[in-house]
């Protein structure tokens, strides 16, 4: 069984997913990472071939790995907005919605410029909230568990998910 994370950019499913990975001696694949390994920055193909492209990518990416086991999965911000990919890594594994207000979100964010989402608006924090109206309802409904990540370090984030866990 799989441990996925997902929720917000910024909300810290990278930092997380490293620390949950190395308390349970998993394998840690983040599905961005992956991305850019093979094609490049996430910036470039969103610019060059767009956003349906990249969402592409990462259904190809789920496809890779949601059948291996025993894996921790950090995800990019929209990847569980697919019904397909939400789906698949279902069958293998238990969704976290790692969650946090849009003022802790916006100030993890080192830079909006390696932010396709946010780079070229007239306003980060307008467009990040109104992403986050569009995708927390979504992230609440494919998740099986929500971790509230406020005020909180990456290792309580990653011992409270490890919890949840061994309690299956």
């Amino acid at each position: 069984m799989n441990i996925v994370l997902c929720g917000m950019m910024g909300v810290g499913k990278s930092t997380v997913g490293i620390k949950v990975a190395e308390l349970t001696k998993r394998c840690w694949i983040d599905t961005d990472t992956v991305i850019s390994n093979r094609y490049g920055s996430i910036l470039d193909i969103f610019e060059y071939y767009g956003e349906a492209h990249f969402r592409g990518l990462e259904s190809q990416v789920v496809g890779e790995y949601y059948e291996k086991d025993d894996l921790v999965i950090s995800t990019g911000g929209g990847l569980v907005l697919h019904r397909e990919n939400a789906e698949r890594l279902k069958k293998n594994g238990k969704i976290f919605f790692l969650q946090a207000s849009l003022d802790t979100l916006l100030s993890r964010i080192m830079t909006y410029d390696t932010r396709p989402l946010l780079r070229n608006t007239l306003g980060a924090r307008k467009r990040m909230e109104q992403l986050l109206q569009e995708r927390k309802p979504v992230y609440e409904y494919v998740s099986d568990y929500i971790v509230d990540t406020e005020n909180k370090s990456a290792d309580e984030v990653a011992r409270e998910i490890v919890s949840l866990m061994e309690q299956l």
